[in-house]
């Protein structure tokens, strides 16, 4: 028979157990005391599908950043501009003249011309939906789920080819039971805003519902000084409804999304910097960022919408069947006054219209070794209008066209596992598109732009077809549980297109297209997760050779009665290189405190830029792409006898840019640091107070710009002063 130990020692051995069963959370008495660590804090799984199926953002080796619903109110994401200084190597802001409008940059690649005819560099994706067209595409972030942005081409995996990256919109899906949010705030510059959600199902689940809207307002930054309204405004409503079919014991649902944008907001002001030399008063420039004085009528109005049916099948357990029907539609009506004064020097009225409509076929493969997606995708759009130009009251002028696209692809990728530390994914992607330009530029004798033509600068019906087949190859190898390693070796394209500013006239040659961009991209990448799960640290450098970068410009030339006249050019940068490394982390080093940020470098140059027959390259340099970007952003969690609060400091950095083409020093934006911060009480899960402040040193700092010497503008768009905004959330 065992012997039985003394009373003092059983006690002992049960306090021992008891503290390890507790993980050592109670203290030992000082003769057989153990310290104890506290407990580690560890980092959230985020879940993205950058790859067309749902990974752990560190499984994926695409140099993706992806921001949940919880980090985007954290971070007082209003809209996808303020994605800026989030993202290594973005640049991405509200156009000239518009609060819709959006221009975007990734690695140097972009379009910051939004007139038809031209794609955009960088796709924006709604629900898997592609927007065509830059008019209507800021989206204001509501409702949502995550937004993800892919850096580098994204043919092989997308519907609509990219050349330069992805942002993706992903708002909340469809819920199994009643759930929703409300937030309501105000701020400085009269800001007003409320926003919310909420979805339900019935019938066991087999039928869900969600609707959304929002409304955001907001004073003037700046005044009209000509009749005192406002101008850089916001006047903004937007609602989205979705329902679906989830029948029981299937593997079958159907989704359908309706969403709508209107925007009714004033002009944007901008600064003056010159006293325009065609000015009879000669008024000085201006020292505001954002007053004007025009005799336009102050109107800036966009409205977008869309409708979206997506069918998913779970063929079997491996395979999946997913097809999407979209239609998206933008118009906008707005007042460009290029002088910023009363009399008519530089006034133009542009009316944009487009539609266009896709079909998606998805097929996803989801196995023990392999999986990926193969697809098939067809565009059809249609994008037009009217520019109406007074220039000098003298001149006056109309640019008229139709852009009619239509595009064919086939589309896979696929990723094996040769070994449980090795991996390859394969893609490739064929395109074949037709674009057809239908082009009437005509001058007028009269401010009313009616009558006969005295002349016909442009007028031609052109299409233009190419085929191309882009692939793609990546190795990924794991290193260890923590540490993940990734290259990839990847082509992008862009189609070209006819000019719809053409003057033939002045310019025969301007009715030729435009050629198509081509880009070859060679990455190296890391993802790691390190100090016991606490750090989460990815970085990625890459070499881009770029052919036949596709560039906006203005010419100024002396017309034929001896007038200033100036010439809005569409040409090809001949080749260039891109090179660029970014690094993002996050840590938390303990339960309280959260650290992250990135930083980039990017060194863009031309190697061939023919202009006159003269190659420029060494005179030329990359547009809204700075060559170092910085974001540290400081958070802290406090316990309080009710509820949590929350705190956070943001800095964000970003070196010299030139916004446009001419490279203009006037207009280029020096060096600077924007300063953010926060404060959010959360009584419980379900009710949240916060204090956010964006711009909190009101740093002045230029996102775009005209230089028009014909004209005599000069003048820069200035991003948002200091904003500080209160409010409140209710889930439920």
């Amino acid at each position: 028979m065992p012997r039985r130990l003394p009373a003092r020692l059983r006690v002992q051995r049960l306090q021992l157990a008891i503290l390890t069963t507790l993980g050592g959370c109670i203290a030992l008495p000082a003769a057989a005391q153990t310290a104890s660590p506290e407990p580690k804090a560890t980092l959230e799984t985020v879940k993205v599908t950058a790859r067309k199926r749902e990974e752990s953002l560190q499984d994926v080796p695409v140099a993706v950043t992806a921001l949940t619903a919880e980090q985007l109110e954290k971070l007082a994401i209003k809209d996808l501009s303020d994605l800026q200084g989030q993202v290594p190597n973005l640049t991405i802001y509200a156009a000239r003249g518009s609060n819709t409008t959006i221009t975007t940059f990734i690695r140097g690649v972009g379009q910051a011309d939004p007139l038809w005819g031209v794609d955009p560099g960088v796709g924006i994706y709604f629900d898997d939906v592609y927007i065509a067209r830059p008019q209507g595409a800021l989206l204001d972030v509501y409702d949502v789920q995550r937004v993800e942005v892919l850096r580098g081409p994204q043919g092989t995996l997308y519907g609509k080819n990219t050349i330069g990256g992805a942002v993706k919109y992903v708002s909340k899906p469809l819920p199994t039971q009643t759930e929703g949010q409300v937030t309501l705030a105000m701020g400085n510059h009269g800001q007003v805003t409320a926003k919310g959600g909420v979805g339900t199902a019935v019938a066991d689940g087999q039928f869900r519902f969600r609707v959304a809207a929002a409304s955001l307002n907001r004073d003037g930054y700046g005044k009209n000084l000509t009749d005192g309204s406002a101008v850089s405004d916001q006047n903004t409503t937007s609602g989205r409804v979705s329902a679906g079919w989830f029948p029981t014991g299937s593997s079958f649902n159907a989704q359908v999304s309706v969403d709508r944008t209107q925007d009714a907001s004033h002009m944007r002001g901008f600064q003056r910097l010159n006293v325009n030399p065609f000015d009879p008063a000669k008024t000085p420039a201006t020292t505001g960022r954002y007053d004007i004085a025009t005799g336009m009528p102050n109107a800036n109005r966009t409205t977008s919408e869309g409708e979206s049916l997506t069918l998913n099948w779970g063929v079997s357990d491996a395979w999946s069947l997913k097809y999407i029907l979209a239609h998206r539609a933008s118009d906008t009506n707005t007042s460009i006054d290029f002088d910023g004064l009363p009399n008519r020097t530089a006034d133009v009225r542009a009316e944009y219209h487009d539609s266009s409509q896709s079909h998606e076929l998805q097929a996803a493969y989801e196995g023990q070794n392999s999986s990926g997606v193969i697809g098939a995708y067809y565009f059809d759009g249609r994008a037009g209008g009217t520019v109406r130009n007074n220039f000098f009251n003298a001149s006056f002028g109309t640019t008229n066209g139709l852009v009619y696209t239509q595009g064919k692809a086939l589309f896979g990728d696929w990723s094996w596992r040769i070994t449980p530390q090795f991996s390859v994914s394969t893609g490739l992607r064929y395109t074949d598109e037709t674009k057809r330009a239908v082009v009437l530029n005509q001058a007028f004798a009269n401010d009313q732009f009616s009558g006969t033509p005295i002349a016909v600068p442009a007028n031609f019906d052109k299409s233009r077809s190419v085929t191309n087949t882009s692939p793609r190859l990546s190795l990924e190898y794991k290193a260890s549980n923590a540490v993940k390693l990734y290259t990839t070796a990847s082509r992008g394209f862009k189609s070209g297109g006819y000019n719809i500013r053409a003057n033939t006239v002045a310019f025969p040659s301007s009715s030729k297209p435009f050629e198509d961009e081509k880009l070859d991209s060679l990455e190296l990448g890391a993802k790691m997760i390190l100090d016991g799960g606490r750090l989460e640290l990815n970085t990625a450098v890459f070499h881009n050779k770029y052919k036949n970068v596709q560039l906006s410009v203005f010419t100024s030339y002396t017309t034929a009665t001896g007038q200033p006249g100036f010439f809005g050019d569409f040409t090809n940068a001949g080749q260039a290189t891109v090179n660029g490394a970014e690094v993002e982390f996050l840590w938390t080093p303990t339960k309280a405190w959260r650290l992250s940020g990135n930083f980039a470098t990017l060194d863009a140059k031309y190697d061939e830029y023919i202009d006159r027959n003269v190659n420029v390259a060494d005179q030329k340099k990359f547009t809204n792409t700075p060559k170092f970007q910085a974001s540290l952003t400081l958070e802290h969690s406090t316990t309080l006898p009710i509820g949590t609060l929350r705190s956070r400091l943001g800095l964000s950095h970003r070196s010299k840019v030139y916004p446009t083409t001419d490279l203009s020093e006037a207009l280029a934006q020096d060096a600077y640091t924007l300063v953010n911060a926060g404060l959010i009480w959360e009584k419980d899960a379900k009710l949240s107070f916060f204090l956010q402040g964006s711009n909190l040193t009101d740093k002045a700092y230029k996102t775009d710009g005209y230089n028009i010497a014909a004209l005599g503008v000069l003048n820069a768009y200035y991003g948002p002063p200091r904003t500080i905004t209160v409010g409140g959330t209710l889930k439920f």
